[in-house]
């Protein structure tokens, strides 16, 4: 019997990798969580995820062997662990795969088994006895290779007939067998072996799963051999560190004791009895958030920030179960990245992201969770073990509270009450369909379905803009009103001169895309003239021209000379060389957290998306402007460099999480630093000018928040910063004229003006407040007496609000037996206050005369027995309003 390596989980993971290096595998670092070239997905769940265009085409592969150690998640969509979380010994939200994969190799499958037999039982010296494998039933060349390679008996190698041992990528395309290797926890665990009923018990653990796609499926009963074979292996990380760690249950490795070490320590409660639950859950959910976040996914009410808010949620429903008053997640994140950010450096750098958001999000979820709560311990608090929560009332949480479905479900579950799933999904639905019926686009369905067909036909347009201004096409499609066209006359234009789509089989004109407008310009022939409004571009190789038709006609296959507006496309090379300066002082001055979340290169301004946890200071984004500026003047080299997709990365280039990239890939260099380093090195398929000095001048307009952690920076570049600064110092000397001062007293005379201001609102405010004060006198003149009760009723305009309740307040406070409403009228809008004397209180109280207020008129409000208010709009039931309270006082 061998004995296994203690080994930690960064020990293990660099071994994997060392060991298939060594054999000829070329390591590929893990991708986004943020899946790039799968729609599909909402976030990467596999390790062959990254390398599928390669299983349908391995011949593009550069390398035929692939080793790498992939960041999943397991949340959101059809792969949802979610609820399954902190219960079992194996679930988890995020996780980490090990794989090794091979591309087009047709004799590799014998290999690949002995390498991985040979990583377990010699690298690891994982028990050879512990050990059995699972085979396709009628998979017998790979039942035979386990006989060669491993030794094992028939009794070790399970013969599987369900789909759990066939992989698939969908009804059609790349399949084949695959094989699963299975680790024995020991009879101590209950369980059976694979594919008996006793399967689920826990004893036999799968660790490694090999996939050999071999077959093309052509349809429901036609599968054949494919030209070139694949294999697509993977071992959950978690999993083997078990193993090796001589532990069953993937909390109890050394990752996780750790992270819940931290998270007793910080919260004061041990991981024992139903506390150990929490804590599992939030060490998971601590890993996932800031993994997701650093993958740049951001908190919010749809799509992946909504799983990610999902996530986070339940985890600070945890800590608020152990009685933490004050946001623990943040705290937890140097514990996460001392383990883990060796290896996934993203997490160092987006350290003060991740710590921010995780804070944010968990302060204002606890100002929602204790009245959540509320209502659920209300409307639950008569059900009983095996008993159904309303999903009318589970929607209501979720709706007005925030409280994902899996958040109410995780609460209940320790009372063994389940949701009515159908009712809430019901509710769901009917505010989705609530939700199109406020949009209802314009024939969106006639367009979806031109789309479709575009797909379908589409031919990729050459695009000559990067060095031509004008060139020759050939017309390839018309479309009007969603329809194909054979041509497009002016003579049977009507007085709208409707849009056109034109397509041609090369242009000059480039896309929007990237955030950088489309070019505009002007297509023609002897024919016709036509002007060319914006330039689109569909399935990231279509560009498509948006235009209008100014004289004669064109028609499919005709021949056209094409011209961009150069001096539109020269304004554009402006801002999109500005931006990427701008993104590169963004990081150098604001930390290597900083990611792009969003951006829009237009012909006057730019617009730039940084994820960045607080608001930028005046003085910093002025910082950031001389830095772009002192980058101008050096008026240094904008280069473009055609290079391989991973020498561009390892060089330091700046590239998009969402964004799919080819081999090669395109990429723009400004500067360079001290250290040889570029100062500027992104990703781009954009213009740009040539030197930097081309862009002029750089000037920053706005800076603010559009949403959690996302602020937005507005800038101008190039000739429109000379004219913004023309049109302020115009309106600085209209301002001096103004005030027959000279610019450089500006400022005194305002502030002269201000102070003045200030005073004389002062001074109007005691006016008002004295005009509205009484005193004994006054009431004997003006109040209406309802038996021992004095009212005075009055109606007033534009009247601070503060200085009527003040004198409502004062004026009940010193005379007795007095009732004192005044209705204020500001904006169209009425405020009812009013007071009432301390002494007769036990019969009359301001906020009971507001509720009988509220019953006749409509309204908001409330207060105290001797000041309360009312807010209302403009009804004619106020003409009666005296009458109303005077009956009130009298009964």
């Amino acid at each position: 019997m061998q004995m296994t390596t203690f080994l930690n989980i960064n020990q293990i993971r660099t071994t994997f990798i060392e060991f298939f290096k060594k054999y000829g595998h070329h390591y590929a670092s893990s991708s986004s969580l943020v899946p790039g070239n799968d729609p599909s997905l909402f976030f990467v769940n596999a390790g062959i995820v990254q390398f599928k265009d390669y299983v349908r085409a391995p011949e593009t592969s550069k390398y035929s062997r692939v080793v790498t150690c992939q960041k999943c998640v397991r949340a959101g969509g059809k792969h949802n662990d979610l609820e399954s979380v902190g219960y079992t010994a194996r679930h988890h939200t995020f996780f980490e795969m090990l794989g090794n994969f091979s591309f087009g190799e047709d004799n590799a499958k014998a290999d690949f088994m002995q390498l991985i037999w040979s990583f377990l039982t010699k690298e690891l010296f994982i028990d050879e006895d512990r050990l059995i494998v699972t085979v396709y039933h009628t998979d017998h060349e790979t039942a035979k290779l386990w006989r060669s390679i491993a030794g094992l008996d028939d009794s070790r190698i399970i013969r599987i007939k369900t789909d759990d041992n066939f992989w698939s990528m969908g009804p059609v395309g790349p399949c084949g067998p695959c094989t699963e290797i299975f680790y024995d926890h020991g009879d101590k665990i209950p369980g059976g072996l694979p594919g008996t009923k006793d399967e689920n018990g826990g004893r036999y653990v799968e660790i490694w799963n090999i996939v050999f796609m071999q077959y093309e499926q052509l349809n429901e009963s036609t599968r054949v051999e494919l030209a070139k074979r694949c294999i697509d292996t993977g071992a959950g990380l978690e999993r083997i560190a078990t193993v090796l760690q001589g532990v069953y249950d993937n909390y109890d490795i050394d990752l996780f004791k750790n992270l819940i070490a931290n998270i007793e320590h910080l919260t004061k409660i041990k991981s024992v009895g139903e506390a150990n639950f929490s804590h599992r859950i939030i060490a998971d959910h601590l890993r996932a958030s800031a993994f997701l976040i650093a993958d740049g996914v951001m908190p919010s009410n749809d799509g992946r920030g909504y799983v990610l808010r999902r996530i986070m949620r339940r985890a600070m429903n945890q800590i608020h179960q152990l009685g933490c008053k004050e946001p623990v997640m943040h705290q937890l994140v140097p514990g996460l990245i001392n383990e883990m950010g060796d290896f996934y450096k993203e997490l160092r750098i987006r350290q003060e992201l991740i710590t921010y958001l995780l804070r944010n999000e968990e302060e204002k979820f606890k100002t929602t969770l204790s009245k959540g709560l509320k209502l659920l311990e209300e409307e639950s608090k008569n059900l009983t073990s095996g008993s159904q929560l309303s999903g009318h009332i589970a929607f209501k949480l979720y709706d007005t509270y925030g409280f994902p479905f899996d958040l109410t479900q995780d609460i209940l579950k320790k009372r063994s009450i389940s949701i009515n799933k159908t009712e809430f999904d019901q509710n769901m639905l009917e505010q989705q369909n609530r939700a199109r019926q406020l949009w209802k686009g314009q024939g969106s369905n006639k367009e979806q379905l031109l789309l479709e067909k575009l797909k379908e036909e589409f031919r990729a347009t050459e695009f000559v803009g990067y060095s031509l201004y004008q060139a020759e096409g050939i017309v390839i499609s018309l479309i009007q009103d969603n329809q194909y066209v054979e041509y497009i006359d002016i003579n049977q234009v009507d007085d709208n001169n409707k849009e056109f789509w034109l397509i041609t089989n090369q242009t000059p004109f480039y896309g929007q895309s990237g955030g950088q407008m489309g070019d505009i310009g002007i297509i023609k022939n002897n024919e016709c003239t036509i002007h060319v409004t914006d330039t689109i571009k569909l399935f990231g190789c279509t560009h498509v021209h948006i235009c209008k038709i100014v004289s004669g006609k064109i028609n499919i296959n005709a021949v056209v000379h094409m011209a961009i507006d150069k001096q539109y496309r020269t304004q554009l090379q402006i801002h999109h060389s500005a931006t990427h300066i701008l993104h590169a002082a963004l990081r150098e001055i604001l930390g290597n957290h900083i990611i792009q979340k969003g951006s829009l290169v237009a012909y006057d301004y730019l617009r730039f998306d940084v994820s960045h946890p607080t608001s930028i200071s005046r003085e910093i984004l002025t910082k950031i402007e001389n830095r772009v500026n002192e980058i101008i003047l050096n008026n240094t080299a904008v280069k473009l460099m055609i290079m391989p997709f991973d020498q561009a990365i390892a060089h330091g280039a700046v590239a998009l999480f969402e964004e799919k990239y080819g081999d090669e890939v395109r990429a723009i260099s400004i500067g360079e630093t001290s250290d040889a380093r570029y100062y500027s090195f992104e990703l781009c398929g954009g213009t740009h000018v040539k030197y930097t000095g081309d862009i002029g001048a750089f000037r920053i307009l706005s800076e603010s928040a559009i949403a959690a952690g996302v602020r937005r920076v507005e800038a101008i570049a190039g000739k429109h910063v000379i004219k913004q600064a023309r049109r302020n110092s115009e309106l600085l000397d209209l301002i001096a004229e103004k005030f027959s001062v000279t610019k450089q007293t500006i400022m005194s005379k305002i502030d002269g003006i201000i102070e003045e201001n200030n005073l004389l609102k002062k001074q109007l405010h005691q006016l008002k407040y004295n005009q509205l004060i009484l005193c004994e006198k006054d009431i004997q003149n003006i109040a209406d007496d309802i038996g021992t009760i004095k009212l005075v009723y009055k109606n007033i305009e534009d009247y601070d609000l503060q200085i009527v309740r003040k004198a409502v307040s004062n004026t009940t406070k010193n005379i007795k037996n007095l009732v004192m409403v005044v209705i204020s009228n500001n904006d169209k809008k009425n405020t009812i206050i009013i007071g009432v004397s301390d002494n007769i209180t036990n019969k009359i109280q301001a906020n009971n005369l507001v509720k009988e207020i509220i019953n006749y008129l409509g309204g908001s409000g409330g207060g105290s027995a001797t000041l309360a208010q009312i807010g209302c709009q403009y009804t004619c039931k106020l003409l009666d309003l005296k009458n109303i309270i005077c009956k009130l006082l009298a009964t």
